[in-house]
């Protein structure tokens, strides 16, 4: 389904079958014994969108051997990584004493579940209605309960989420965490730096945004090509040239330091060798260049 102005998604088509694809693999990673984290959330609701391709790689039940990027161990290394990066981000922000979390097109995020929210925590997710109600009622079905005060915005990220963040109660004069995880790219470059001067004008001194920097190399239409090529011999349907939004932005990195927020990124490489782990070297991976993670502090 190619992009369109004002398109919207459920779980298992355009941009939330992403979303999918991201909750499966942290199922399969969830599965390791010496995991990096823990979602015992995801696969339950992989299993509830019921896609087979990413029910199958929830299950482990997918043979990815033979590819240098798209091998079980180096798929379950690159999830745990990202996942663990995002959580510990909330971890510190926690113990500075930030007790307002945002979680930006959350999709089927659970850390307003599963993460140890110290209390008077309160967490807002913002998403599509259909993707926030689907969440919503397939745990409630399951009997988990938030670890937080959750608090759901159903709203377009493209439209005025800022009042519809503030009628759900956010307070823009406390400090807030933020993380907007996989979404930059699905963003139209305007749309993009749109979100962060929100993201700015909300944000009390002393907030925080984690985010994926996305090296200039990573942003063409022929590293979408070539990943979508290799994803889809592996059995996926997701066609990341139709979803993606490439070409010529200015990275989150530029804009928020130009906004005035101190950033700080962590690379692909820096971050797999804190957990000890090898980084993939392949090709495609190359063509990202200095691509990594992105944490920013408001002055």
């Amino acid at each position: 389904m190619t992009r369109t102005d004002g398109d919207t998604w459920d779980l298992a088509t355009s941009v939330g079958a992403t979303a999918t694809s991201v909750a499966a693999s942290r199922a399969l990673a969830s599965r390791e014994p010496d995991a990096l984290f823990d979602d015992p959330y995801a696969g339950l609701l992989v299993e509830a969108v019921g896609l087979p391709h990413f029910v199958k790689v929830a299950r482990g039940e997918i043979d990815f051997e033979g590819d240098p990027l798209f091998g079980a161990r180096q798929a379950i290394d690159q999830i745990s990584v990202r996942t663990r990066y995002f959580d510990d981000f909330f971890a510190r922000a926690a113990q500075d004493g930030i007790r307002q979390a945002v979680i930006l097109a959350s999709g089927l995020d659970t850390r307003a579940y599963r993460l140890p929210w110290p209390a008077g925590t309160v967490v807002y997710e913002i998403d599509q209605p259909a993707v926030i109600e689907f969440k919503t009622r397939v745990l409630a079905d399951a009997g988990a309960t938030p670890a937080a005060e959750r608090r759901t915005v159903g709203i377009d990220l493209r439209d005025d989420w800022a009042t519809a963040l503030r009628d759900a109660g956010f307070d823009q004069d406390r400090p807030t965490a933020w993380i907007a995880e996989g979404l930059l790219i699905y963003l139209p470059p305007e749309a993009q730096d749109r979100l962060l001067d929100t993201v700015t004008a909300l944000s009390a001194p002393g907030s925080r945004i984690a985010t994926e920097h996305m090296d200039p190399k990573a942003l063409t239409g022929d590293w979408a090509k070539a990943m979508t090529e290799r994803a889809q011999r592996h059995g996926s349907d997701i066609d990341l040239t139709k979803l993606f939004y490439s070409g010529e932005r200015r990275t989150a990195t530029e804009h928020l330091s130009a906004a005035g927020w101190q950033t700080t990124v962590l690379t692909s490489n820096e971050a797999y060798a804190a957990h000890g782990l090898e980084p993939v070297r392949d090709e495609l991976v190359a063509m990202i260049g200095g691509s990594g993670y992105l944490t920013a502090v408001r002055v």
